[in-house]
């Protein structure tokens, strides 16, 4: 299944593609959020798709939606530092022997196409790519043979950082990554049976119709099944929490000379069978 939610920030509603079309779901699911997951909410969607439920209605102007986060605001964004070879040695970094975890507030999520904030007094505002993990029931201590049985889906993410703040301000990543509109998702949820192989699919992102990152998965050091074991040793992943799971070379950082996000640039990302997005960056306004 391909989910989305679409309409006005902080009143979107539940949709669904059937066919290569859009249809809305709000009188079926009124949010693909931990409930909606816990509840086994892919199972009652699939079943009323398949008995043609007329509470599935088509969007009658799909070109002209607003696309939100198709998932609700999760419990935690969990990301992994330098999990992708050739990111760690444009980096200046040594590949990681175990996954480097941080956070990113829940607070910074936004839609695929909307605008990315510079924040205030940031110099070094900066895009990464990624492929996103979306999980399907809580999780604690699992295995990895059987990691694959906690996840949903995935969904494209841009997983963007202030530098200064995150690298040379001290404490933890976090404070680099948590500014509002520093985590678009979308546009669409891609169930697992979608996606046959999430290790093989091919990602980049352009900066003013440039191609900056241009990369696949197969880079990744760890892995979706082992990242799932991993952190379920440490922390309980809820439904619809949201893993991401590093970016490829490419981002500003690592160009020689560093270059940053300013006002008016565009920045326009894609993985292959999740869709695209599109940010243009402005500078915060109080």
């Amino acid at each position: 299944m391909k989910l989305f939610k679409f309409g006005k920030a902080g009143r979107e509603k539940c949709g669904i593609v059937l066919d290569g079309e859009l249809y809305s779901a709000p009188r079926l699911v009124k949010d693909y959020d931990e409930r909606f997951f816990e509840n086994d909410g892919l199972e009652r969607l699939q079943t009323a798709i398949s008995n043609k439920d007329p509470r599935l209605t088509k969007i009658k102007d799909p070109d002209n939606i607003r696309f939100g986060a198709p998932v609700g605001r999760p419990s935690k964004i969990v990301c992994i530092g330098l999990n992708y070879a050739k990111h760690a040695a444009e980096s200046g970094a040594a590949v990681p022997s175990e996954p480097i975890i941080f956070f990113k507030s829940t607070t910074a999520l936004c839609g695929p196409n909307d605008s990315v904030i510079i924040p205030k007094n940031s110099v070094k505002t900066d895009w990464e790519v990624e492929l996103a993990v979306v999980i399907s029931k809580k999780a604690s201590y699992v295995s990895e043979a059987n990691a694959m049985d906690y996840v949903a889906g995935y969904v494209l993410h841009n997983d963007y950082s202030e530098r200064e703040f995150q690298l040379e301000r001290g404490g933890q990543w976090v404070k680099g990554k948590s500014n509002d509109t520093f985590a678009p998702l979308g546009p669409f949820l891609i169930t697992k049976d979608e996606i046959p192989d999430p290790h093989s699919l091919h990602l980049w992102l352009d900066v003013n119709g440039a191609r900056l990152q241009d990369s696949n998965t197969n880079d990744m050091v760890f892995k979706i099944p082992f990242l799932v074991h991993y952190l379920s040793q440490f922390m309980t992943l809820l439904p619809g929490d949201v893993i991401s799971t590093g970016t490829p070379f490419g981002v500003g950082l690592g160009l020689n000379p560093p270059c940053y996000l300013k006002a008016g640039d565009v920045v326009e990302l894609g993985i292959e069978g999740l869709g695209t997005q599109r940010q243009v960056a402005v500078d915060y306004k109080a």
